[in-house]
C-alpha cells in the first residue's frame, strides 16, 4: 500500500492536533493547519511537487501562528483570569493527607482529588488537619487553618 503526499500531509496535521491538545501551547495548531492545508491544496493539484508542498506548510504554518497565536491567548487569559478571579474554591474547606512545611508544599484532598497545597500562615499543618482554601496560584491551593 503506498501512501500519498496528501495522506502523509493529514497524518501531520492530526500529529500535530494531538500535540497541540497535550501542550497547550498555541503553537502545535498552527503547524497543523499549515498540514491540513497543503494536504487540500496537493489533493486538488495545486501543489504537486514536494518543494512546492513544504514551501506552502511553511508559509500557512508561520503566517497563522503570527496572525492568530496571540489573540487567541489574550482571548484564553481573559477566560481563565475571570474564573481565578471568581474562584468557587476559596472558602471550601480540605483535609491535609500530607503534611504542609511552613516553607513548602503539601497535599490536601478536595473535591475527591489530592491537590498541592501551601500554608498562607506559613506555619506547618499536620496531617489530618481541616483547612480552608484561601486562594489559588496555579494548580496550588493556598490554605489556612
Amino acid at each position: 500500500m503506498e501512501i500519498s503526499s496528501t495522506q502523509i500531509w493529514i497524518i501531520v496535521g492530526v500529529v500535530m492536533l494531538i500535540a497541540e491538545l497535550l501542550s497547550v501551547s498555541f503553537v502545535f495548531a498552527f503547524i497543523g493547519v499549515g498540514a491540513f492545508v497543503t494536504a487540500l491544496l496537493t489533493w486538488i493539484g495545486v501543489l504537486p511537487m514536494i518543494n512546492a508542498q513544504l514551501f506552502c506548510f511553511s508559509v500557512v504554518s508561520v503566517l497563522s501562528l503570527f496572525a492568530f497565536r496571540k489573540p487567541l491567548q489574550a482571548l484564553t487569559k481573559k477566560s481563565s483570569d475571570k474564573s481565578m478571579e471568581y474562584s468557587e474554591y476559596v472558602g471550601d474547606k480540605a483535609m491535609v493527607v500530607i503534611d504542609i512545611p511552613a516553607d513548602g508544599e503539601g497535599k490536601v484532598f478536595y473535591r475527591g482529588t489530592e491537590w498541592i497545597a501551601l500554608s498562607k500562615s506559613h506555619e506547618r499543618i499536620h496531617k489530618g488537619k481541616s483547612v480552608v482554601i484561601q486562594e489559588l496560584d496555579g494548580i496550588r491551593l493556598i490554605v489556612a487553618e
